[in-house]
């Protein structure tokens, strides 16, 4: 049965030849494992960031904070709207004609995946941009970065993704019925139409485009670090920079690591013009690498901090008996540092020698 512009019958043509067979024990372990997982790990970094933002107010960590706090938020309600949609799935033995005779929870299930895909990465892709800003043009991130600004970015990326969620069925496309009968999204198998091969294509050009810049935003953000730690000869400073450089490549690897098998998938799978030759098994193995990104995502980028890697440090010294580091260089606050150094010798009338003072109470 195809047919992709009838709403009520949509999702229903992939049931009557299902060519995926999964175990329906561990697909509901992963799914449950996933959900709470995801859930806890967000809601901590919420709480973490809150406290975080009542202690420090300056306007360089403001933005940062801002979209710290949409990204964990975002992440939240993903696990916790598909996770629940999936949960229901399994638990009505993936019986859709019995529970979606109008198709609409397929519908929202599809809108909610790309929309909670889709969202993340973009704002991934603004982190960068603003740290890229904040450490190459630290003068002109004080002064125009302001928490409108990143609010006003904040509601236009999700706006964005809504109108990339929502674009099938303003063109009156329903979402499918994966071959797993557990999700939802746009068609996969016997991909004919140029409508369907371009909604995979634009999501995965999308994906990758958001991947990309912030590749290159992480790149010049740590080269600009770079240099601006060969050019101060303080060594106190050298292991923030070190710090700031790991944060940026655990978030780089991170998100092509576990985005890129989907996009690939999505990608051929609409390029190829001979039919799709992906199994349900490789689409279900990329789905869950991405969403692994969702559970990481409040790890590396808020949870990666000074303070954290100081205690494991203390942990692992303690068991193993061995001092690897010095705990002098964990003395001085990453960003905030880099930021002064950057904005020292962006101005004419620097000096060859730039003095910082401790700052024991910023970056914790």
């Amino acid at each position: 049965m195809n047919s992709s512009k009838s709403p009520g019958l949509a999702g229903f043509g992939v049931l009557k030849n299902t060519t995926c067979h999964t175990e329906k024990k561990i697909s509901v372990f992963f799914s449950i494992i996933f959900m709470t997982v995801g859930i806890l790990s967000n809601s901590l970094a919420i709480v973490i960031l809150m406290k975080a933002y009542q202690r420090f107010r300056q306007k360089s960590k403001a933005s940062f904070l801002l979209l710290a706090s949409g990204l964990v938020v975002t992440d939240l309600f993903g696990h916790l709207i598909n996770g629940a949609i999936a949960v229901f799935v399994y638990a009505s033995d993936k019986d859709w004609i019995r529970f979606n005779q109008s198709n609409i929870l397929c519908s929202v299930f599809g809108i909610c995946m790309v929309f909670f895909g889709l969202c993340p990465l973009f704002l991934g892709s603004v982190m960068a941009v603003e740290r890229c800003i904040g450490v190459t043009k630290p003068i002109f991130h004080s002064t125009k970065m302001t928490s409108r600004h990143v609010k006003m970015m904040l509601t236009m990326v999700c706006l964005f993704a809504v109108l990339i969620a929502l674009l099938p069925i303003l063109r009156f496309r329903a979402y499918q019925i994966q071959a797993s009968r557990t999700w939802c999204f746009y068609k996969t198998e016997h991909v004919e139409d140029w409508e369907d091969r371009f909604y995979l294509l634009l999501f995965s050009c999308l994906g990758f485009l958001a991947l990309a810049i912030s590749f290159l935003c992480n790149a010049v953000t740590g080269i600009t670090l770079l240099r601006v730690k060969f050019k101060s000869q303080q060594r106190q400073g050298r292991s923030h920079h070190f710090e700031m450089i790991i944060q940026l490549l655990a978030i780089m690897c991170v998100s092509c690591i576990c985005w890129s098998p989907f996009l690939v998938t999505m990608a051929r799978i609409g390029i190829n013009e001979g039919g799709s030759r992906e199994t349900c098994e490789t689409i279900l193995f990329a789905l869950r690498m991405a969403t692994w990104n969702q559970i990481l995502d409040p790890w590396v980028y808020i949870l990666l901090r000074r303070a954290v890697l100081k205690n494991l440090y203390k942990i692992t010294s303690g068991c193993c008996g061995v001092h690897v580091i010095n705990l002098h260089m964990w003395e001085l606050s990453s960003i905030k540092n880099s930021l002064k150094v950057a904005a020292i010798s962006e101005s004419p009338g620097s000096s060859k020698q730039i003095n910082l003072q401790p700052l024991s109470s910023v970056g914790q």
